[in-house]
Formats: structure tokens, sequence, C-alpha cells
């Protein structure tokens, strides 16, 4: 088992417990909240709240992007494939830490009645893939370049109770959940003519009910649900919830979406506390006074992980964690993945470290100015691409004057005489000679990501740790 008092010990949580005002009694095997009765069971709740964090956000995301008549910029109705047409900006609140390199063709689709095919177009050698998540956030397929080439192919994305033959041709992919959501990424220069090749390619894409497979389709309208928030972003929504109408969804979730087979022996723990799966939350076994204090302490355990769980590393200021999109009974490191990175692919398509602090270990501020050198013969190592983003404090685009939310070889960035590559971070622009490797920044604080689609893992790969991401500096 993954959550631990153990691990929450060496995270630091007396801190997260003197913030809630509970003071641990003892600590030869964690905090022990024996302050106030029952305090066992608040602790078990805070394993639950963990254990669901990602179950429960991927609904509420579903909420907010499928509430449409029709497919309308990011967002469209459930069963339909929503293609992303140019790339994000600065509005764009639906996921956390999205990027700007890819045309995203994303949708949610409901596989308990019938199987849904996909249908892939010929790619023609462009780098594509097209993961699919369940509803616990786990990556199950993941057709693309890497895993199964740019040449047409076609699935049947089929539900964890169905059986039954598929049309010739067609190969199964099958889900866990009776959730689904299809995140497709295409690489996208972002020139008025690579817009448009790949938008040919994102109309090929085409998702159907097995029953009207091969005949003419035509998907039905959208719902629309007005007390929906469409305003809030969904990482805020489900924060503010309390502990009594947080497990009451959950447990709604964990009848259509069930537990794996190897969660058995945590889920069987939540009973005491009201969680079973496949039936109603019993708020009657919870103790009213925690219901508030849950949530805060199980998040407070989630951001931890950045710095005690071993697949996070820490190497020259940049963080990244090395088991994403498969996480079996690491709830912790899936619930953290789930928070700040929503949607993150398997470790073998994608790795993505983030930056908080510069070289100083000081908060990234609009205010200075910050260089990230790549010296020669040493750019990111990715059979894909790669790019460093730039994030608000909050993992959101940055406004700015050239709307350039990432920077990759695609700007045609310039060397400097000794073959080393600068990026310029930092809140003005440096000037029309280095214009090309500036990444715009805020006035105030931001996080960087650098993304590395397809890493190498052959030598020197950021895989096994024989190339790391250089420092970011401040400079004068």
């Amino acid at each position: 088992m993954n959550i631990s008092r153990r691990v929450a010990l060496k995270a630091g949580l007396l801190a997260a417990c003197s913030a809630l005002s509970l003071s641990p009694l003892r600590a030869e095997d964690g905090p022990i909240f024996d302050i106030v009765e029952g305090a066992e069971d608040f602790w078990l709740a805070t394993d639950a709240y963990i254990y669901g964090y990602p179950l429960v956000t991927v609904e509420m995301t579903r909420r907010v992007i499928t509430n449409r008549p029709k497919v309308e910029g990011t967002r469209g109705p459930m069963g339909q494939i929503i293609n992303l047409r140019q790339y994000p900006n600065a509005s764009f609140r639906d996921v956390t830490a999205p990027n700007a390199d890819t045309l995203y063709s994303s949708g949610f689709f409901y596989v308990d009645k019938e199987p849904w095919v996909l249908s892939v177009p010929d790619m023609k050698g462009r780098y594509f893939l097209l993961p699919m998540l369940d509803g616990w956030t786990t990556v199950f397929a993941v057709p693309g370049t890497r895993t199964t080439g740019t040449g047409a192919q076609t699935y049947a994305i089929t539900g964890p109770n169905w059986s039954g033959a598929l049309p010739s041709g067609v190969k199964e992919l099958k889900s866990p959940t009776n959730i689904v959501w299809l995140i497709g990424r295409l690489y996208c220069t972002g020139t008025p003519e690579d817009y448009a090749a790949v938008h040919a390619l994102q109309d090929q894409l085409k998702m159907v009910p097995l029953s009207s497979y091969g005949k003419e389709y035509t998907p039905p309208a959208g719902t629309v649900d007005p007390s929906i928030d469409m305003k809030t972003p969904v990482r805020d929504q489900v924060n503010r919830m309390d502990a009594v109408e947080f497990f009451t969804l959950l447990a709604q979730l964990m009848k259509d979406n069930p537990p794996y087979a190897a969660e058995a022996p945590e889920v069987a723990r939540f009973a005491k506390i009201g969680l079973v799966p496949g039936k109603d939350f019993d708020a009657s076994k919870l103790r009213a006074d925690f219901a508030k204090r849950i949530p805060q302490l199980a998040f407070d355990r989630i951001l931890l992980q950045t710095k005690v769980n071993d697949a996070v590393k820490h190497v020259n200021g940049w963080i990244y964690d090395t088991k994403t999109g498969i996480y079996g009974t690491d709830y912790l490191n899936r619930a953290i993945v789930t928070a700040i990175g929503l949607g993150a692919n398997r470790t073998q398509d994608a790795i993505y470290p983030f930056s908080q602090r510069d070289a100083e270990d000081h908060d990234y501020d609009g205010a200075n100015k910050y260089v990230l050198r790549f010296p020669k013969g040493q750019l990111p190592p990715a059979r894909g691409f790669w790019s460093v983003t730039m994030y608000d404090a909050n993992y959101f685009f940055v406004a700015n004057p050239i709307n350039r939310y990432s920077i990759s070889p695609r700007q045609d960035l310039k060397t400097n005489a000794d073959g080393s590559t600068d990026l310029y971070i930092q809140n003005q622009s440096p000037g029309p000679d280095k214009e090309s490797n500036w990444l715009p920044a805020p006035n105030g604080k931001f996080k960087l990501m650098l993304r590395m689609y397809w890493p190498d893992e052959n030598p020197p790969s950021i895989v096994d740790g024989t190339w790391m991401p250089p420092k970011v500096e401040k400079t004068s």
C-alpha cells in the first residue's frame, strides 16, 4: 500500500496537521491523531479522498467539457470528437498544464452499452498519439507513431463487461471503466500550411458506435445542464467540495467505474467510513466535524508527493515524474499527476520535467531575467519533439504580446558561437536579434515545463538519467 502514515510523516505532514489544528501525540508509526476520538477514521478518510481524487476530477472535467449541444471550440457533447484547430490560448481553463505543440482531438465516450469504433487515417509520417484514459486516469491504450506506426488503423473501444465479435480489420481495445477519455495529439508547427494539413487529418478521425459502423451516422445533439459551473477551473471545483459531497459523488461514480481487482484490499478499508463500491455513500459513518478538514489535509498530502514520492525525480531545479499514465497501486502518485498534469501520457510517450525555482532556489518572478542554456549537442533528446512551456502560478498559459506559450526548435532557435543554445525567459523582449529564443514571462510568479515526447531511451537519455535538464540561471 502506498498511502501510509509513514510516508506522510516523511513528507512533513506535521505542518499540515498544525494548519488543521490537529496535533499528533506520538510518531513511531507516523502521525497518530489520537487527540480526537475517531481520528483514525479521519486519516482513513484522507486515504479514501486521495484514492478517489482522479475519478472525481475526471467526472467534473467531463461535465464541463461535454456541457454543449454541439462541438464548439474546446468543448462538445459526449460521443463526439472535439478537434482543436489552433493552439490553446491564455483563456483556456479546461485542464491544467495544456500544451501548445500539438493540436488536440479529444472526446468523452461511454462504453457501457456498446463499443465505439475509432477510425484513424494514414498520418503520412506525422508524429501523433491517441492515448485513451479510463476513469481513474490510467492510459489503457495509446495508438500512435511510437506504438502502431502512422498508417491507417481501426479500433473498437469496448467496456469492461463487453464480449462479442468485431468486424474484420477492427482491433479491440478494452477499457477498464465505462467512461473513456480520448486525448489525441497531432504534432503541428503552427504555420498556416501545417494547420491546414493537420485539420485535414483531424477531419478523417471518426468515432461511431459499433452498431453504426459502416453506416451513415449523425451524432445526436448534446444536452446542456445550466447548473454546471462553466467558469470555475475544474480543480477548484473539486477542491472546494466538502468530504460528504466528494464521497457521495465518488460512490456514485464507482458504480459504473469499479476499482481494479488489485485495489480490493485498499478499497475494503473504506467501508468503515461509509464508502463501498456499488453502493451509495453512507454519510452517517463519517463524523460531521471531519467533513471540512478532510479535503484540505488530503490535498496537502497530494502536493507533498512532489518532494517525497519515489517516482518523482529532482534534477537541477527540475522535477519530473517517471511513472505517469500507468500507476498500479501508487494512489498518491496518481493523485499528484491528476492535480498538476491531468491527462498525462505514459512515460514512454512523454516525460514532463517542470520547474518552480531557479538555480539559486528562488521562486521564478517576471521581475527578473533568466537563461536556460543547452550546451552544444545537448538539446533535449526526444524522438517526437521537445519544448519549454510557460505557465502562471496555477499552471495556465500566460498572455503575452507575441502569443508564444512554448518555445522549441520550430522557432528556428539561434545558437551561440560555441554551439550552445540559450533560451531567454523574461517579461520583456531580449531584442530583435534574440527574440526567436524568447519565452515571454508574466510580471509575477511563473512555472516552466519541459516536454519531451517519445524520449530517447538510448544514452544520453532522461529515462536512465544520462541526460539531465540544465539549471535555469538568473541574469543581471
